[in-house]
């Protein structure tokens, strides 16, 4: 399969919204330094700034440079307000764990960015450019400059502009977050050099050798979000060792519960420093290892325009397209099965692993459950079940069909015509080549 080009996973591992404006504000110092050198050279007649660089007397130059420090400030103002509104608003229509991807949002940073440099920078033109008695500087190239900082950074207002008005549309959030899981599934089967392939075991026997191995306790309690696989198997090659691991990432462990067994016991003490070390845990959950997570963010989505309050059946719709595309995803790009293994093929790391048929039944049961008096959506999921069916494995099978009969027995309040159209749709999902119902 052809996948989007992949893009830089985004995850609430990493929030900041300082980090550019930082960047950019110390940037705009810099470049002040350096465009007072040719002022200060020709203040000393080293070099001559020809006359059509100025920008007048000194009076001239400080009317200019207060009007610009003042609307630049008002606009940064507006643009502090705007996007908290902006944020305000997501987290009502969207909820509040989509707000990240605002936050991490690479033009608001940069807009806001571009406009604490540029004031930084007329600031400082403002308190070089003086005259007394004995002395007149005017920074006749940090005021052209100051000019240009101004013109891009409004320039650049407008893009932000259409980039709000285009990232709040309700298609293209949810369409975004399916983009996030392309990367996230791809760089789940990444592995490390230390890292190999093997056969795959029997679940139950892994667990049971579990339950007589040493007990490693989670020491604080969050959300799992990385499980960094080539250190553990590492750690786990040189003490001869099998970590295995009781949750996956998206998991919520407390603090004190059971978090990994290691087997044989007696390495315990060996590997417990590199299970603290390699596994993180968080307040959020994230893309990272847990695909499950874009799943839960669409569901959100429309779960709140399906609520009597938001009543936005078209969201509803749309949502079930999409994770229709996030299942097709994760079918034919399947998280791995939650085992690593050495060099030698030796198995060293095993995690819960995610099944494609507890996914499905993720993606449908909420949105069923919330749109039992909307057929459109309900007609749209049967409609989805039909066409995902022929490209999904046989489990996924089984788990679609329990969904198409589930679908069915929630509608019972629907009125003649809209029943007549549900049933239509019902009938038409039976037309999949399933074997095995």
């Amino acid at each position: 399969m052809l996948y989007p080009s992949p893009t830089k996973l985004r995850s609430q591992r990493d929030i900041n919204l300082w980090r550019i404006p930082l960047n950019l504000s110390l940037a705009a110092i810099a470049l002040f330094g350096a465009t007072m050198i040719p002022d200060i050279l020709d203040a000393y007649g080293v070099i001559h700034i020809p006359a059509w660089l100025t920008m007048g007397s000194i009076d001239d130059a400080r009317a200019i440079l207060s009007a610009m420090m003042g609307s630049v400030a008002t606009v940064l103002a507006l643009i502090f307000s705007v996007a908290l509104l902006v944020l305000s608003m997501v987290a009502t229509l969207f909820g509040p764990r989509l707000l990240y991807r605002f936050l991490q949002d690479w033009v608001t940073q940069a807009t806001i960015g571009l406009f604490m440099g540029t004031f930084i920078y007329v600031c400082l033109c403002f308190l070089v450019t003086h005259q007394d008695a004995h002395t007149r500087f005017v920074p006749q190239i940090s005021l052209l400059t100051s000019w240009v900082l101004v013109v891009c950074s409004f320039a650049f207002l407008v893009y932000y502009s259409h980039r709000i008005a285009t990232s709040i549309q309700n298609p293209d959030m949810i369409a975004r977050v399916v983009d996030d899981l392309y990367p996230a599934v791809i760089s789940s089967h990444q592995r490390a050099s230390s890292e190999g392939a093997g056969e795959l075991p029997d679940d139950d026997a892994i667990l049971s050798r579990a339950e007589a191995g040493a007990i490693v306790r989670c020491s604080k309690s969050g959300y799992l979000q990385h499980i960094d696989h080539g250190a553990l198997v590492t750690a786990a090659r040189d003490a001869g060792a099998l970590i295995v691991l009781k949750f996956r990432p998206g998991h919520f462990v407390l603090r004190g519960e059971p978090l990994a067994s290691i087997v044989p016991a007696s390495e315990g003490h060996r590997i417990e420093a590199a299970i603290s070390r390699h596994i993180s845990f968080g307040r959020h959950r994230t893309l990272t290892h847990d695909s499950e997570f874009a799943i839960a963010q669409i569901i959100e989505i429309a779960i709140r325009a399906l609520s009597p309050a938001v009543n936005d059946t078209f969201t509803g719709v749309a949502c079930v397209d999409w994770l229709a595309d996030a299942l097709l995803v994760l079918t034919e790009q399947p998280p791995p099965e939650g085992n690593w293994y050495d060099t030698t093929g030796e198995l060293r790391v095993w995690v819960p692993a995610v099944r494609i048929e507890r996914v499905v039944r993720l993606a449908f049961n909420q949105i069923r459950q919330a749109s039992a008096t909307t057929p459109a959506v309900l007609i749209r999921q049967l409609e989805m079940i039909r066409r995902l069916g022929p490209r999904m494995s046989e489990a996924a099978i089984l788990a679609l069909a329990e969904q198409a009969d589930a679908i069915r027995d929630t509608a019972t309040a629907l009125v003649a015509l809209d029943r007549r159209d549900l049933d239509a749709a019902y009938g038409a999902r039976k037309t999949l080549s399933i074997t095995c119902l």
